[in-house]
């Protein structure tokens, strides 16, 4: 169902044969890496997060990590991962498949500014076994994106 939702998602901007569906799983940032054949900071991973508001979703490069005090400056509040068995109820895909396509109405998406520095990256596409490869601009375009903000802590 994920995977056929996102498909109908990106099939509005053109962008479905763009899916790939690798023979290995792709739900961990490590297996999409090697199942895709590109580095693990090219892998856009999607964080889910419970906002008093509702939920959220932040698409990072593979490889970032959240740094509590700008995520608290941006929001004004605490990060709060949405729990593993809630996050299909509020975002509409499972743990490993989440993406910012066919997701459930009223969740913003934001972009996170480590992902700028790439021309290509490999969000899921519903499932723990399928990418999509966007540009930057055509993730711009299809996610809808409330806004590119800056939570992630610096490289290192």
């Amino acid at each position: 169902m994920s995977l056929e939702r996102a498909k109908a998602h990106l099939k509005q901007y053109g962008l479905d044969g763009c899916i790939i569906i690798p023979e290995k799983t792709s739900a961990t940032v490590a297996e999409a890496a090697e199942a895709l054949g590109c580095s693990p900071a090219e892998i856009a991973k999607t964080l889910s997060f419970l906002l008093e508001e509702g939920p959220i979703l932040i698409v990072v490069e593979g490889t970032a990590r959240i740094d509590n005090k700008k995520f608290k400056a941006v929001f004004h509040q605490k990060a709060k991962m949405i729990p593993a068995d809630r996050v299909n109820d509020l975002v509409g895909h499972e743990p490993g498949g989440v993406c910012p396509f066919g997701v459930k109405e009223g969740v913003r998406v934001y972009l996170d500014e480590s992902l700028k520095r790439f021309e290509v990256v490999y969000p899921a596409a519903g499932t723990g076994r399928s990418a999509v490869r966007l540009t930057i601009p055509e993730l711009e375009t299809c996610s809808g994106y409330a806004a590119w903000i800056d939570v992630c802590k610096e490289p290192e």
